[in-house]
């Protein structure tokens, strides 16, 4: 019930805007119009879903907790390998994890209750938020991710 409430507050505020302009950034400015409606929509829930499932760790803005937390805005380890950072995502980590030359160790928790449309949401907002520019992370990008992960 929860769920549908959310996509339709997302709905009213996207047809109340008129525009998708404020979710465009360079990854995206070649996107069609139905292409900005979909990474829009994936924008609105993603942001839902990391405020549930991440912010408490790495922060509302993604700049993570001190030395505890790695942040995700700008984040080198995530930008450059998104197979593995699907695979966090949903799977969580332990042991050691170098993010923007600092060493972190502390457990991730696995996220299995996500569905790879959660996955999908959440990674495009990651991905396009605190000056990240990456563009839509597609649910066939995450099964793909999903179904190599290393355990």
């Amino acid at each position: 019930m929860n769920r549908i409430f959310t996509i339709l507050c997302a709905a009213l505020l996207l047809s109340a805007c008129g525009s998708y302009e404020s979710f465009q950034n360079e990854a995206t400015k070649e996107y069609s119009s139905e292409q900005m409606k979909k990474f829009a929509k994936y924008m609105i829930q993603g942001k839902t879903l990391y405020t549930s499932y991440c912010s408490n760790c790495h922060q509302a803005d993604g700049a993570g907790l001190g030395k505890v937390y790695p942040p995700l805005a700008k984040a080198d380890y995530m930008l450059t390998d998104m197979s593995r950072s699907l695979c966090i995502i949903k799977n969580g980590m332990q042991g050691e994890i170098k993010v923007n030359g600092v060493l972190y160790s502390q457990k991730m928790p696995d996220n299995n209750s996500l569905t790879d449309l959660e996955v999908a949401e959440i990674a495009t907002y990651i991905n396009n938020s605190w000056g990240n520019a990456k563009g839509l992370v597609s649910v066939k990008t995450v099964q793909k991710s999903l179904a190599n992960c290393k355990d």
